[in-house]
């Protein structure tokens, strides 16, 4: 694996494991209370969001300066805005975990599309399976 696509793998399995916690967690309020009132505690979600500020910042600094960068610039900045949005600003409070959700799928992508592109794997109409 090149050295650039661990940092994008473990970008996806952590946007994948915040997409799990976003969507498990109220099912699991609706059956144990107490996690519900776990869940409530906004410090958790702005410290994980302040806590991948500087990844991202890194792995937006290691993309090469092409027009793959753009796209992954423009995916990642979306993303982090939405989950900004999600978890800093009172007025979309009720829309949380669609933000939060939308946000890690948004990262997820840019991080695929980067990885895809480090990795040399450009997808092309010959590389699709047949049938």
């Amino acid at each position: 694996m090149a050295k650039g696509t661990y940092a994008d793998a473990a970008a996806v399995g952590l946007s994948g494991l915040c997409i799990a916690h976003c969507l498990a967690l109220p099912a699991l309020a609706s059956m144990a209370p107490i996690v519900g009132v776990m869940a409530e505690q906004e410090w958790a979600h702005r410290l994980l969001v302040l806590a991948a500020a500087p990844f991202s910042l890194a792995a937006l600094a290691r993309t090469r300066a092409d027009a793959g960068r753009a796209a992954f610039a423009a995916m990642a900045a979306a993303g982090f805005a939405l989950l900004v949005a999600g978890a800093f600003v009172e007025a979309f409070h009720d829309y949380e975990t669609v933000l939060t959700v939308a946000g890690a799928l948004v990262l997820t992508a840019g991080h695929v599309f980067r990885w895809r592109r480090h990795a040399g794997a450009s997808p092309s109409p010959d590389d699709r399976p047949r049938m």
